[in-house]
């Protein structure tokens, strides 16, 4: 399977759009927002992320079909990765592979991420790619509509 990461394109925002609202997918993520639900809010956060100087972010490509994107962002001292691949693309690889292609040139560390603590795929993922589990929390999962527990990941 060929895996890569590419510049993020107006094209590729309905398949972004159509993965973040997959109702499996939040409810494996649990940790969604308002632009997850309604696609005003979607262009709004993506118009701000795009246009962030700050932000790198990717389209994950696999096999020619946009699989999903991937991001770092956050101040210096306080860099955050968030990754979402579709649900027509779990257990391939995709995520470990692109994850790794997207933090590899980037130069801060720490790096920061979370997920939710019955995510195991997700928590695997960031694992394979250096992260090591450095504490946990509680937060209010829009998806699920209840307090979760999530564990937070770090790479030094």
């Amino acid at each position: 399977m060929d895996i890569f990461l590419s510049a993020l394109e107006d094209s590729d925002l309905p398949i972004c759009w159509e993965q973040l609202t997959d109702p499996e997918l939040q409810q494996m993520a649990a940790g969604t927002r308002k632009y997850h639900y309604d696609r005003g809010h979607f262009d709004q956060h993506w118009a701000k992320v795009r246009s962030d100087p700050s932000v790198i972010l990717r389209t994950i490509v696999a096999d020619d079909a946009v699989a999903g994107y991937a991001a770092v962002f956050g101040p210096p001292s306080e860099r955050e990765v968030t990754y979402v691949v579709g649900r027509a693309h779990w257990g391939q690889g995709i995520a470990t592979t692109a994850l790794a292609e997207l933090i590899e040139p980037e130069p801060a560390r720490p790096l920061h991420a979370d997920a939710a603590a019955d995510n195991a795929g997700s928590i695997r993922v960031l694992e394979k790619c250096g992260f090591l589990v450095t504490g946990k929390s509680r937060r209010f999962a829009r998806a699920r509509g209840e307090e979760i527990d999530l564990v937070l990941l770090t790479l030094s």
